[in-house]
């Protein structure tokens, strides 16, 4: 079983910063896919951004530019920079690993999820 735990979520101005971190056990950690994604309140959980084991990146159009996934193998860590952060950003964000299926924007083929940290941005 693959525990995830995000961290760092909280409330910032318009045009700040956070940073996420989704912590995750078990030692396969280096071999699984890693997204975000984010589900704001009446609406369903979409795609922010996934990193493939060997480091390929994807983003969705929205936050193409200003937000960045890395990860850390050596500390089983993912972590999301969001930069230039919107009101509209505002959701509740979510670290799921363990892609298992052809693509990756689609939750359900994603195995594994944290239970989210609450990011606010105001005006």
């Amino acid at each position: 079983q693959v525990q995830l735990v995000e961290s760092g979520g909280g409330l910032v101005q318009a045009g700040g910063s956070l940073r996420l971190s989704c912590a995750t056990s078990g030692r396969t950690f280096s071999t699984f896919a890693m997204g975000w994604f984010r589900q704001a309140p009446g609406k369903e959980r979409e795609f922010v951004t996934a990193i493939r084991s060997g480091g390929v990146r994807y983003y969705a159009d929205s936050v193409k530019g200003r937000f960045t996934i890395s990860r850390d193998n050596s500390k089983n860590t993912v972590y999301l920079q969001m930069n230039s952060l919107k009101p509209e950003d505002t959701a509740v964000y979510y670290c799921a690993a363990g892609l298992s299926g052809p693509e990756y924007t689609i939750v359900e083929y994603w195995s594994y999820w944290g239970q989210g940290t609450q990011v606010t941005v105001s005006s």
